[in-house]
């Protein structure tokens, strides 16, 4: 069975390249080649016996900080002959500049899993509770005259949802035939309707037209008879359907 071992709380050589980055204050653009591989071998000397699958990632970056130290001591220009036999020289490229991005992606995933595991510890400070059933309760209640609950606010947030509905089931082509009703005439059909209906009505039921006047007359005739408390509203909680009944009915 193969196993892992981390070397001294490092997850491999990048990590302890930056470790040693960091503790001797290196800038990660400009890397002393000299310096790092020095304490980078120091510390390969003083490991001890390791899986040979950890120690060998640790020999292989060993060998390319030595390599990028021999490019570094080389002339940082090469002479070539252009096509007219005259000499061209041309300045190379870093042979850190590998090194280096793999150390800035390296160091970018770090912090990602150091945030994570912050965000994971947090999330464990929190305690849930799986919802419990209650449909065995909701048949015990009962509609009761609440109409005291039932605001303004709730019946102009219930009248913005049914234009809404109306808005999104309006046909592309519609034939309009304008008819003009009086709210004292639709406050009679509104409250027939809920004197013959056998229990609470609900407040989308009260618009059988679809267009706007006939809408708006409506409402506003709902709002009449509550207010000469001919009808009782209702609304079993928060954003709740409306429910209503007339006077003598509930």
């Amino acid at each position: 069975m193969l196993m892992n071992f981390k070397t001294a709380g490092f997850e491999g050589p990048l990590d302890l390249l930056l470790h040693l980055i960091k503790t001797l204050e290196i800038d990660i653009y400009d890397i002393p080649m000299h310096e790092i591989t020095e304490q980078y071998l120091l510390y390969i000397q003083t490991m001890q016996e390791l899986e040979l699958d950890v120690a060998s990632e640790y020999l292989v970056m060993a060998a390319t900080l030595l390599a990028i130290k021999s490019q570094m001591l080389l002339p940082k220009y090469n002479e070539a002959i252009d096509e007219d036999g005259m000499y061209e020289e041309g300045f190379q490229e870093d042979p850190r500049d590998e090194l280096v991005t793999r150390l800035i992606e390296y160091r970018k995933y770090k912090e990602a899993s150091i945030k994570l595991k912050e965000k994971e510890a947090n999330r464990l400070l929190i305690y849930t509770k799986p919802p419990s059933d209650l449909s065995e309760y909701s048949s015990q209640v009962a509609m009761t005259n609440t109409d005291k609950t039932v605001t303004v606010y709730d019946m102009l947030g219930a009248f913005h949802k049914l234009m809404r509905r109306q808005r999104l089931q309006k046909p592309l082509h519609t034939k309009i035939t304008r008819e003009e009703i009086s709210i004292e005439k639709r406050m009679e059909e509104v409250y027939e309707v809920l004197e013959n209906a056998s229990d609470w009505m609900n407040f989308y039921d009260l618009f059988p037209y679809t267009d706007k006047s006939n809408i708006v007359t409506t409402f506003l005739a709902i709002l009449e008879l509550l207010k000469r408390n001919q009808i009782f509203i209702q609304q079993m909680g928060n954003f709740d359907d409306i429910w209503l009944t007339a006077k003598g009915m509930e």
